[in-house]
């Protein structure tokens, strides 16, 4: 079980650091709420499953769908497609 945990704790250093340097803010929202998902299953090893429970709705389901909601209205979401869509085919071009 030990190891299970430690692949989880690297599990969450990675997506720190996922979302740190990832430039693309859909990808960092997802990041994000893999990040709340695995800290809820810390919750649960450490035997504290009203914290899990909060985590997973807190930080994997509410502040997710604000933070989508607030791309859309942004319009950052449709931003990023233009600019992958233009990226992808200026490499089509070259």
């Amino acid at each position: 079980m030990e190891i299970f945990e430690l692949i989880l704790l690297g599990f969450i250093i990675v997506c720190a650091l996922a979302v740190s340097f990832s430039k693309n803010l859909l990808n960092s929202i997802l990041v994000y709420m893999s990040y709340s998902l695995v800290m809820a299953i810390i919750w649960i090893f450490l035997e504290s499953p009203d914290l899990a429970i909060t985590e997973a709705a807190v930080g994997a389901g509410v502040t997710s769908l604000l933070f989508f909601v607030t791309l859309k209205k942004i319009h950052a979401m449709r931003e990023e497609d233009k600019e992958d869509e233009q990226t992808n085919s200026e490499e089509r071009v070259k």
